[in-house]
This record gives structure tokens, C-alpha cells and sequence, in this order.
């Protein structure tokens, strides 16, 4: 019961906040969709285990099994981290010059699918105060307008009613823009995140094939 006064209470306040509602409300789904897509991506599609993972490379690389390391790599989907390993393996035989410039290009590919859509969040949440405060110029407006034309008994109907649409509108203007501020904060930092990761590991897999280029010779040797 309280949930359906809860539900009927959220719809009045909708309706009574004017017709700058409805942008409002196309601002928070599009900001609800782009950030169910991004979660999804960030945390399940392009996300591996960084250390767990390296640490498994490392096997393979120290066994000179660089075959089952680029097969574990391929086994991993659409992970970023193993896609930019993955790069540098496949130069393994070449120079650190050349190992380093595979993991360099592999990084400037994946960068921009880990950023998309991020800073799409942060102008919604501008968009979206800037709505609710166009709402609350409207309403008052709206208002004063009206009571400068209408009957002294009327007049505090027509505020109240323009208070309220305001109000309503100041208030769903902003409730949007705390959600995408928050979501954009959240997913922002899990990019940042997996870019660390790249560059971490991009670099110890750079120190880890140089030095099993050193130490095969030394094997030959003995």
C-alpha cells in the first residue's frame, strides 16, 4: 500500500512539474543506458584479473612456451589487458624497440573503447541541472504572470501551482544529475584502472621477455 502511494506520489510530482519534465527524464535514460553499457564492459567484458593473468603469462614465458601464452591470451575474449599482451608476444623475437612499439599501438587501440562514452555522462549531469533550473525559471514565471492577470482569490492557487511545478522540476533535474555524476565517477575510475593495468603490465612483459632473451644465450652457452 505504501508503495503504491509512494508510486502515485512520484507520478503527481512528474505531472506537476511541467512540460521540461520530459527532457529531463530522456537526459536520465539515456545517462541509465550508457552507464548499464559501460558497467557491463568495464567490469565484465574488458576486465581480467591483471595479476592472476601476468602471473600465468610469466609461467609460459619463463618455459619458453610462448605458443600456450598467446593461447591464453586468446582465451580471455575481449579483456584489454590480454590484448595488449597478447601484441607483445607475437613480437617476442624482435628487438625491446619493436616489442615496445606492439604494445604501445595495441594500448592506443584499446584506450578509446575503455573512454567511450564517459564524458557523454558528465554532460548529461549539466545538462540535466541545467534543465531543472530552466524548469524553475519556467515555473515561476509561469506564475507571476498568471497572478498578475487573475482574481486576488485565485492567486494563490496559481502560485502554489507554479511553486510546485519549480520545484518538482529543480528536483528531478537534480536527483539525474547526482545518478550520472555518481555513475560517471564510478565508471571513470574503473577505466583509469584498467589503462594502469596496461601500462604495468605492458612494461614487466617488455622486462620479462628481455630477460629471457639474455638468459638464452647463456643457456647455449653452457
Amino acid at each position: 500500500m505504501e508503495s503504491a502511494n509512494y508510486i502515485q506520489g512520484l507520478v503527481a510530482g512528474f505531472q506537476a512539474g511541467g512540460g521540461w519534465m520530459i527532457p529531463i527524464a530522456i537526459a536520465l535514460a539515456v545517462s541509465v543506458a550508457f552507464s548499464i553499457e559501460r558497467f557491463i564492459r568495464l567490469y565484465f567484458q574488458y576486465n581480467v584479473d591483471g595479476a592472476s593473468f601476468m602471473f600465468e603469462i610469466q609461467k609460459y614465458v619463463l618455459a619458453s612456451d610462448l605458443d600456450g601464452a598467446i593461447r591464453l591470451c586468446n582465451g580471455t575474449g575481449k579483456a584489454a589487458l590480454p590484448r595488449v599482451i597478447k601484441a607483445g608476444l607475437q613480437r617476442a623475437s624482435r628487438d625491446e624497440t619493436q616489442i615496445q612499439n606492439a604494445i604501445d599501438a595495441a594500448s592506443l587501440e584499446i584506450m578509446p573503447k575503455l573512454e567511450r562514452r564517459l564524458p557523454f555522462l558528465a554532460l548529461i549531469a549539466n545538462i540535466s541541472t541545467l534543465l531543472g533550473l530552466l524548469g524553475t525559471i519556467s515555473g515561476l514565471i509561469k506564475a507571476f504572470a498568471a497572478i498578475a492577470l487573475a482574481d486576488p482569490a485565485q492567486r494563490q492557487a496559481i502560485l502554489s501551482h507554479g511553486i510546485s511545478e519549480a520545484m518538482n522540476a529543480t528536483a528531478f533535474g537534480l536527483l539525474t544529475a547526482i545518478f550520472t555524476m555518481i555513475s560517471h565517477s564510478i565508471l571513470t575510475s574503473k577505466a583509469n584502472h584498467l589503462l594502469e593495468e596496461l601500462d604495468e603490465f605492458g612494461v614487466k612483459l617488455l622486462d620479462l621477455l628481455s630477460a629471457r632473451k639474455y638468459r638464452q644465450p647463456s643457456q647455449q652457452a653452457e
